[in-house]
């Protein structure tokens, strides 16, 4: 059977209710190997690197809440806490410790939380752009009651928002090449039919829930943060796409939180490193779990 056809298998477990998905790549006798994908993606987002690396691990990958197949919050919002509590959930049902995990952009920010909880239960944790926002992005901070009535408005309009429909799958290829030009078409197309679903009337909609858009009042906190990478024993890999907003966190100062890390800026490549970059991502990060 060629590569391309071979996908993973679909499971389910539970976290505050919610009843969430994820998918396991096979290969039980092999280290676990956890992938957490980014906001408004999904599990399915990776196969391109689980086909590589299923090879070596047993890799599962699970759809966030409100995100791919997974359930919706209704009723509360979406924030770290939550999704940190949620791969701990995961973790404990599989059982499958001490484990490799990689995360990008918010996934890279659940992975590095989880393993600053958990520093013995995380053989490797790589973080694609998962170290939060810029220092320079966050030095302005508005008072707490401004956030919060901006955040109060904010949900309110995302209650009047209606998820956009797109009349067909080309088109809803064309709005996924927008948002990463550095997609081939191909690859665009795998991303879109496993990241969208058809509604009765024949339209397509992304899977994911609108409201996982809003920003929490709350502010980052950049010295929780580097509390939860003081924690972490194990090697970091810290991965940066050269032509993305991201800053670079040795020039910046936040590497200097992580005990043992190596940090890998890579050419070419956006946000989404491991799209744009596919062969250089698996090198170094094949290079790094060796």
């Amino acid at each position: 059977m060629p590569s391309t056809l071979i996908g993973p298998t679909s499971h389910y477990f539970y976290s505050l209710r919610l009843k969430l998905h994820y998918v396991d790549w096979g290969n039980h006798d092999k280290p676990p190997l956890l992938l957490i994908h980014g906001g408004r993606d999904h599990a399915r987002n990776w196969d391109r690197v689980a086909l590589d690396l299923r090879r070596d691990y047993h890799v599962i990958a699970p759809d966030l809440r409100g995100h791919g197949d997974s359930q919706w919050a209704l009723g509360s919002s979406y924030s770290m806490i939550d999704y940190t509590l949620d791969v701990a959930q995961l973790l404990g049902a599989v059982d499958l410790f001490p484990i490799t995990i990689i995360g990008h952009s918010l996934g890279g920010a659940i992975a590095l939380q989880y393993t600053g909880t958990y520093p013995d239960r995380v053989r490797k944790v790589v973080a694609i752009e998962g170290l939060g926002p810029a220092p320079e992005l966050i030095r302005e901070v508005k008072p707490a009651h401004e956030r919060m009535r901006e955040w109060i408005g904010e949900m309110q309009a995302l209650a009047r928002r209606h998820p956009h429909r797109y009349k067909t799958l080309d088109e809803a290829v064309a709005r996924m090449r927008e948002a990463n030009p550095h997609l081939c078409a191909e690859h665009a197309r795998e991303l879109t039919v496993q990241g969208c679903y058809r509604d009765e009337d024949g339209t397509y909609l992304w899977k994911f829930d609108n409201y996982v858009r809003a920003a929490s009042p709350y502010l980052f906190n950049v010295q929780d943060a580097r509390t939860f990478w003081q924690q972490i024993t194990c090697p970091v890999l810290l991965l940066r796409g050269m032509d993305s907003w991201a800053s670079d966190p040795e020039k910046d100062g936040r590497a200097s939180a992580f005990r043992d890390y190596r940090l890998v800026n890579v050419p070419k490549a956006g946000h989404w490193v491991h799209h744009d970059q596919l062969d250089v991502f698996l090198r170094a990060v094949r290079e790094f779990l060796a």
